[in-house]
């Protein structure tokens, strides 16, 4: 198959919203290769998130329900951790230590209570999307999924996504997310959309940037100065 000839099927079926703006890069032939690669993965190892999980960020939070936009790396990679949303874990699942953070930089800029668990359902709810570059990862193998294909189609989300006529608000942290937003600044991110950019909030660099970034009280901010109801991060 040829790199530029489209496909008669679509590989992934995504949330209707996401189905129809993302209709001409599910007729890429990439995406072919990437399903046939992750189903030939997933019959040989561990694979996560689930399977009906894997667009589960887009399926939460809509098309035109997108407010925010926070970009992780990849799923967390140990069993029973990653549901396809970045950051986030359900209840009864252990912190991880970069969620762990971010509740801390919540609680100091905005007064959340500190959460008992690492579900972010509700931000997702109120039009967060928490978005990963990577959509699958091999158990105890973070970034054994990279460049297999799944970076370009979360390249064509924020694409789409910064074409909007309606404002945007992205959160990179990390140098690898803040790659991500390359596509923001060609679209003229300038006018109408807003970008954040930070350490990423891993121990090995949250005392070099994240804390005191202040991002989730700068959220609201914006949101406020628009007429927009802020997000409540308590979770």
């Amino acid at each position: 198959m040829k790199q530029d000839q489209a496909v008669d099927f679509i590989p992934f079926s995504l949330e209707p919203s996401w189905q129809k703006v993302l209709a001409h890069e599910l007729q890429e032939p990439y995406l072919v290769h990437l399903a046939a690669f992750v189903k030939q993965e997933r019959s040989k190892v561990a694979i996560y998130p689930p399977e009906e999980l894997v667009f589960n960020a887009l399926t939460q939070t809509p098309f035109d329900k997108v407010r925010v936009v926070i970009m992780g790396q990849d799923p967390y990679h140990g069993p029973g951790q990653a549901h396809g949303l970045s950051f986030s874990v359900l209840p009864g699942v252990a912190l991880p230590p970069s969620l762990k953070n971010i509740y801390k930089e919540l609680v100091e800029d905005v007064g959340i209570t500190m959460p008992s668990h690492g579900c972010l359902f509700k931000w997702a709810e109120q039009g967060v999307l928490l978005l990963n570059a990577t959509l699958t990862v091999r158990q105890d193998t973070p970034l054994s999924h990279n460049k297999m294909g799944w970076e370009r189609f979360t390249d064509a989300v924020i694409r789409v996504l910064a074409q909007r006529k309606e404002p945007v608000i992205f959160v990179f942290w990390g140098k690898n997310a803040a790659q991500k937003g390359e596509n923001v600044k060609e679209l003229g991110q300038n006018r109408h959309h807003f970008i954040l950019t930070a350490a990423h909030p891993s121990p090995f660099s949250a005392h070099s940037g994240f804390f005191g970034c202040r991002h989730f009280s700068k959220i609201n901010s914006i949101l406020e100065k628009q007429g927009l109801q802020k997000i409540n991060w308590q979770v």
